[in-house]
């Protein structure tokens, strides 16, 4: 008689599939924890409640030269954080440019009002700079006009390639030319944060476009750099 051998013991199915939902929820819990944790890091490093993300204490703007249109003319212009002083001009510095459909008019309208909400002697300490990211059409004459619609303390800065490339990623920002239909015909793809930097040269702080329509937090960050050297 043959004997039948046994059948092989069947693979352990292991413990049941976790739906996705939980999967969901736990990711969403890992990024709210990873935010809290990032949240206590910035908390640490500046006492002061911050109402956008605080940098850690003596982090220095990067500095960098350009060109800019002031007094009818082409002039250079040259931005060294290091040689500031205490009681100097504070920065409000962002990445757009003049073909921006919403965030870079918007940028600027936030910002300037801000600065006019400010008493006179902290209102004249602070400037608003936008660094073209699109230098193949942004001239400095067109530059100054645009942020000049917006008032009176913005300057407008074009920085060539490759130095543009260089001076972004020094401040962590992402520009890329999008819906391209013609050599003058694009859209540019931007990081659109803004940076204050105080008199030192000091990166203090940074918001998100998102946070600049609440003028009176953000004014409050602007006072206490404009007051903390």
């Amino acid at each position: 008689m043959t004997e039948t051998p046994p059948h092989p013991p069947l693979p352990d199915p292991g413990p049941p599939a976790r739906p996705w939902y939980v999967s969901a929820l736990l990711a969403a819990a890992a990024v709210t924890l990873l935010l809290l944790a990032v949240w206590g890091y910035a908390r640490l490093k500046s006492p002061y409640p911050f109402f956008g993300t605080a940098y850690p204490a003596g982090t220095l703007a990067a500095g960098f030269s350009g060109a800019v249109q002031a007094g009818g003319r082409e002039q250079p212009f040259t931005f060294t954080p290091d040689s500031g002083q205490a009681g100097g001009p504070v920065t409000a510095l962002f990445f757009g440019f003049t073909n921006c459909p919403n965030i870079c008019p918007l940028t600027l309208s936030y910002l300037n009002r801000v600065r006019d909400a400010l008493p006179p002697a902290q209102r004249e300490r602070l400037r608003v700079v936008l660094v073209s990211v699109d230098p193949d059409r942004d001239t400095p004459a067109r530059l100054n006009e645009y942020v000049s619609f917006f008032g009176k303390a913005g300057v407008g800065v074009r920085v060539p390639e490759p130095a543009l490339s260089t001076l972004a990623a020094a401040y962590g920002v992402a520009y890329q030319k999008a819906d391209v239909k013609g050599p003058q015909s694009y859209q540019i793809n931007h990081t659109t944060a803004t940076y204050l930097i105080d008199a030192r040269g000091r990166l203090r702080v940074l918001w998100d476009y998102t946070q600049l329509p609440q003028l009176e937090r953000v004014k409050a960050d602007v006072q206490y750099v404009l007051e903390t050297p």
